[in-house]
């Protein structure tokens, strides 16, 4: 799994963050999305890694701006992660 975290620019207020994340869900195979438009981010956490290209085209057109892209490897938390 991976967590990509991505700068959006444009956010500003909790429908902003809908908009973004409702673009992620129905243009891309993610497990979860959460937009912040306090921190102008989106943290993605998906199986495989997403095309920035096409993120960023995808959202641009929602009327936000992509301002950065960073993915990296992601384990799940939980209560019965600590023996494996």
């Amino acid at each position: 799994m991976v967590k990509i975290t991505l700068g959006v620019d444009g956010m500003m207020c909790g429908h902003c963050e809908a908009h973004v994340n409702d673009c992620v869900r129905n243009g891309f195979d993610v497990k979860s999305v959460k937009s912040d438009h306090k921190k102008n981010e989106t943290v993605i956490i998906a199986d495989n890694e997403l095309s920035e290209e096409k993120l960023t085209e995808e959202i641009g057109k929602t009327g936000y701006k992509v301002t950065s892209y960073k993915s990296e490897p992601y384990e799940k938390k939980g209560l019965f992660s600590f023996g494996s």
